[in-house]
This record gives C-alpha cells, structure tokens and sequence, in this order.
C-alpha cells in the first residue's frame, strides 16, 4: 500500500501517529536518560530498547497493511485462545514475572511481554467477529448478549487476579461500547451491574493498595511522603513547566523525583519541559486520532470492519484519557501507558499494529 494511494482519513491518521511517535522517542530518552545512567551504566538504555520495539511495530504494521484485513476473522478463535493463555500464563508461578507487587509480565527466555495488552487487542478482534456473526440474534440475550459478555468477563476476571483494575476497566469499557454500538439491550446490563456493584466495592474498598490510592487522590497531601507523594511530583511537573516550559532535557522531577517519568508518567514530563502547549497539543492529537477513528468506523464497508475500527479507537482513546486524567490528579492512579509516548514495547508494538489496522480499514 503505498502512500500516495491512502484516502485523506488515512493519511491525517498516518501524520498524527507518526507525530505521537516522535514525541514519544524524544521525551522517553529525556525521562529516563538520568535513571538509566545510575541503573544501567548507559543513559540511552530505555531509548535502544525502545526502537527496537518500534522497529518491531513497523515491521508487524507492513505485514497487516499488505493484508486485508478481513483475514482476522478467520483467526479469531485462535486470537482468543491465545490472549487467554497468555493471561493464564502470567499468573503461573516460575513464567508470571512480579513487578510492583502485580504479576503483569511473562517471561518466556529472553523474550518478555505484558499479556493483558495484546489480550486486549485480540478481544477486539474477537468481539468484533462475534458481534458480526450474532446480528440476526443481537437482541437475544442468550444468543446475543451472553456469549461477547462471557468472554469479557472471563478475561477481565484473569486480569484482575494479576491484579491489574486499570486493563480490565479499559477491556471491559471497550467491549460494552461495542456491544452498545452493535445493537446489544443494553437494559440485559442492569442485574449484572447489581451483582457486580458488591465485586467492585471489594476490589476497590477492601484492597489495601488500591483503597491508598483512593485516599491519596482525595487528599494527596495528607501522606506526601507515601501514597501521595507520587501524585504531589505529577503536579510539581505539570505546575513548574507553565505555558512554555522549561525546555526539552530541563526536567527536574526525573531527577529520581517523579517514579515511572519514562512510563506512565509521561505526560507529567512533558508538561515541565514543554508546558501547557506541549501537553495541549498532545491531547488535540489524541481527540483528532479518535476523531478519525470514528470516521472510518462509519465508513466502514463492512460491519466487522466497522466494529474493529470502533474497538481499537475507542482502546487507544480510553488509555491516553485514563493516563492523562492519572496524570492530572483527575482520578486516582492506574497502571495504564500513553499510547505511542510512554515507554512499554507490547503496549507500543500494538498501538502501532492497531494504526495499520484503522488503515486498512479505510483504504478497503
């Protein structure tokens, strides 16, 4: 597929993505050059591997480009079984590697890779095929409704025993929007809302960690060398960069102040060394990628098609919302990256492979 073949929504959505690239390779060697200097020896580190990873993506986003994408459907089963085992994998003693006291990660030899992330990916294919096949029956509930839900809820379910609430809150957001988009009776949704309300107050009310969080977003300030003194370092970045910034590679926070500068406090980085216009400019070309998105979920010639590209916007949208809100102090602190900027090669590789995708769509 070359270049000058794209429609004008491809490429808007090409220059966008290649835009967030960018910024993303630049802020991740300024975010973690300090840190990866005293851990590695190296300032570069985290910016070798994390071209790596992006030449990976583009590697995978030509093979999807070339192919039609319609091809997926056919792999949609497998692309499940796989995630699910994935997930499954991650929480097996020996394979499952702990970070943070959350096992996230699978480490299989050399290779490692974060499960929740292409599962993620695979669901949207998956619910995109079902929801496709299930039209005829879509406002049945044991034949339209049950089915996208079971799979949904099995998966977030394996997510959450990671535990990891800030994926399965993005999965389980993605699927619903396009179970709703699909024509699902989304009045089948409320007795499982009253059923799931108990759930949902346990994990967040009755788990120590996460009811810290919910207190250090109220009130950081009342523990500001414990569960808000992460949040306390977001804001000193975003309020001492101003309008302008203080200028790229002039952070202070990075200094071993703010905890995953590199990762999912990147946002926070960049408003400190490039300010309020920096950080605006950054959510103008998420809200204009969505935007595009949604365009070609509309113009979609097919209704798989149509669903897979509302997934995978409403994925990215949904993580660079909930990042930047984390950042921000809007809500409290989950574990989610800023597509295409923040430092994580499974969470890059598929941001990119997901970009080809929304092409391939569009052009077909």
């Amino acid at each position: 597929m070359k270049l000058e073949n794209l429609n004008r929504d491809s490429q808007h959505l090409l220059i966008i993505t290649t835009i967030l690239l960018c910024i993303g390779i630049v802020m991740i060697y300024s975010a973690s050059s300090c840190y990866a200097y005293e851990q590695y020896n190296d300032s570069s580190y985290y910016l070798k591997r994390h071209l790596v990873h992006f030449t990976f993506g583009l590697l995978l986003a030509g093979f999807f480009l070339k192919k039609d994408y319609k091809g997926l459907k056919k792999y949609a089963k497998v692309l499940l079984a796989i995630s699910l085992i994935g997930l499954v994998l991650a929480l097996l003693p020996g394979i499952g590697r702990e970070a943070g006291g959350a096992k996230r990660w699978v480490k299989l030899g050399f290779i490692g890779f974060q499960p929740s992330e292409f599962a993620g990916f695979f669901m949207i294919v998956y619910i995109a095929d079902i929801l496709d096949r299930k039209q005829p029956v879509i406002r049945n509930f044991m034949q339209g409704f049950m089915p996208p839900l079971m799979i949904l809820g099995f998966s977030v379910l394996l997510i959450l025993l990671q535990p990891d609430l800030g994926s399965s809150v993005c999965i389980l957001s993605v699927g619903i929007i396009m179970m709703f988009v699909a024509g699902v009776n989304m009045v089948y949704f409320l007795p499982f809302l009253i059923l799931v309300a108990p759930v949902l107050y346990f994990l967040i009310f009755k788990v120590a960690y996460r009811l810290r969080r919910i207190v250090s977003y109220l009130d950081p300030w009342s523990d500001t060398q414990g569960a808000g003194f992460q949040i306390i370092q977001s804001f000193l970045a975003l309020g001492s960069g101003g309008v302008l910034g203080l200028g790229l590679g002039c952070s202070k926070q990075k200094l071993f102040y703010l905890p995953q500068a590199h990762t999912d406090f990147i946002f926070s980085i960049i408003g400190e060394e490039i300010g309020l216009i920096g950080t605006l400019s950054v959510v103008a070309l998420f809200v204009a990628l969505v935007w595009i998105g949604i365009q070609i979920s509309i113009k979609a010639k097919d209704l798989f098609g149509r669903f897979l590209a509302l997934g995978i916007t409403a994925s990215i949208g949904l993580k660079a919302a909930i990042n930047i809100a984390v950042s921000t102090g809007a809500i409290p602190t989950k574990g989610l990256p800023l597509p295409f900027i923040s430092y994580g090669g499974t969470a890059l590789i598929f941001s990119i492979v997901a970009v080809a995708i929304l092409i391939n769509i569009s052009n077909s």
